[in-house]
């Protein structure tokens, strides 16, 4: 039996995962393992050879272009702000939801909301998400020092649906009934507003290699952007084809 290994962003996981399964299913004498490590993991192990994929839900450092990975985009995502159901705000500006993680508002009546302060949930550093986050809201500037932080995309949205006062972000994906997500500048995060480019914070969804993909790592990727894969897994989970702007006219 021969052997792929898959590591890398929680984001990414229940795609590669279901992929997984239906592809040894498909292949028997192929095995996938598939572990949501974090992106800066994945990225990290797939350079050393550790892993034969890394999967990334932020782009490439500066740092790491040097490093010899081939992109493979598989999916776009929009990363929804997320607040627990009976805070009354339902809207932000993007220059709002920077100032709130960057704690400079510390209050949800700055904003339109109670008079009652704001509980700011984050990811850790080796998060995907909170890398992609930082970069298209806060524009590369330091997060609030005091901000909770949490290793994984359901802690966030755990905490945030049993705290009144806390405000997270979380890959469109994952948001359920138990949180409410944002709209911003006026947009909700939506695959409409995805593909049409209109809702501001969005992204694209990576599985990288050492180099051009061969052989099983190559069926595997290619079973992830295959029509089965991209129109029910992807879709299930949340997150919208990498055809889909095609398919918009975008």
């Amino acid at each position: 039996m021969t052997r792929l290994i898959v590591t890398g962003s929680t984001t990414i996981l229940p795609i590669a995962e279901v992929a997984a399964e239906r592809f040894h299913a498909a292949n028997p004498e192929d095995d996938v393992l598939v572990s949501g490590v974090g992106s800066s993991a994945g990225i990290e192990n797939v350079s050393s050879g550790t892993s034969d994929i890394g999967t990334s839900s932020r782009e490439l450092k500066d740092e790491e272009l040097e490093l010899g990975l081939y992109d493979t985009p598989v999916a776009y995502d929009a990363i929804a702000v997320i607040v627990n159901p009976d805070n009354p705000v339902t809207s932000l500006t993007k220059a709002q939801v920077k100032a709130i993680f960057q704690g400079e508002i510390v209050n949800w009546r700055e904003v339109g909301g109670p008079d009652m302060a704001i509980g700011l949930v984050n990811r850790d550093e080796a998060s995907g998400t909170r890398e992609a986050f930082a970069k298209i809201v806060l524009d590369g500037e330091r997060f609030d020092p005091t901000a909770v932080i949490l290793p994984g995309t359901g802690q966030v949205r755990s905490v945030v649906a049993q705290e009144p006062r806390a405000i997270g972000y979380i890959s469109l994906g994952f948001v359920t009934e138990d949180v409410i997500a944002l709209a911003i500048d006026g947009v909700e995060p939506s695959e409409e507003t995805v593909v049409s480019g209109t809702y501001p914070v969005q992204r694209i969804l990576h599985m990288f290699t050492k180099g051009a993909p061969e052989g099983l790592a190559k069926m595997y990727m290619d079973y992830v952007l295959s029509a089965d894969i991209q129109e029910s897994v992807v879709r299930d989970a949340g997150f919208i084809p990498i055809t889909a702007k095609g398919s918009y006219g975008g």
